[in-house]
């Protein structure tokens, strides 16, 4: 039976601010991604949701970004290759510590906002994020995007012993050359939960509709919904839905 993994997200509130609706979305995906102090997050809001994921049995996964809370890390920075690395090294370590007090362990990496398109233009950024996932744990998975974009990555990960999942997003709008459309174009955020649902089960069974119509086909192990977005929840649900009736079932990055 074909399956697939559904990843959010998650943990991106901080001190007294409060983004996303974790609980909410926490029960109907199967990994979540969870940020680590340098975009989003703090000591305790990862404690709380670690906690919150060994509770719904969801898969732990290290969300690193850029050092910009201002931003939400989604603003490129001058950063060095030996920076990012060590920046990342830290951001893991901290969630797998968190995560051991739980008695739970971190099972993958996936990159935040800025850091996850750098990592896709420049070799040497990719280098360094996946130094610092095998540094910190070789078991880990590394996500990247699925597609050509996403192929040297997935390269550099298998050449220092890692898994590496491929990803898709149902909730954005895709290029032709299937890349994901900028932030600012139209289309490129998708929020209707028929539609997200509809665009989960194509890209399932390999394949998505591009902003001109066009179809493009890519090989996905795991299907992301941005957490920040107001109807995360309707999202998750809707595509968890429509997959099960369609006889996909969703399993962690593990199972896979």
């Amino acid at each position: 039976m074909p399956s697939i993994d559904l990843n959010c997200d998650m943990g991106e509130s901080f001190g007294r601010y409060t983004l996303g609706l974790d609980e909410q979305v926490m029960g109907h995906i199967t990994s979540a991604n969870i940020a680590c102090g340098f975009h989003a997050g703090d000591p305790l809001v990862m404690h709380r949701t670690v906690e919150f994921a060994v509770r719904k049995g969801t898969g732990i996964g290290a969300h690193p970004g850029l050092p910009d809370l201002v931003g939400f890390g989604r603003r490129r920075m001058e950063c060095s290759p030996q920076g990012i690395r060590q920046d990342v090294l830290y951001q893991i370590g901290a969630l797998q510590a968190i995560a051991r007090d739980h008695g739970a362990v971190v099972g993958h990496v996936k990159p935040h906002g800025a850091l996850y398109h750098m990592v896709l233009d420049s070799e040497q950024t990719a280098r360094a994020v996946a130094e610092a996932v095998a540094t910190a744990d070789s078991d880990l998975i590394l996500i990247t995007l699925a597609g050509p974009r996403g192929d040297h990555v997935a390269a550099l990960g298998r050449e220092l012993g890692l898994t590496v999942a491929r990803e898709a997003f149902p909730d954005r709008g895709y290029t032709p050359e299937g890349t994901l459309l900028p932030r600012h174009s139209d289309g490129a955020l998708i929020q209707d939960p028929d539609q997200v649902a509809s665009r989960a089960l194509g890209m399932a069974r390999g394949q998505v509709q591009a902003a001109d119509g066009q179809m493009v086909f890519l090989q996905a192990d795991t299907l992301c919904v941005h957490g920040d977005s107001q109807r995360a929840a309707d999202l998750v649900a809707g595509i968890r839905s429509l997959l099960e009736e369609n006889s996909i079932t969703l399993h962690g990055l593990r199972s896979l």
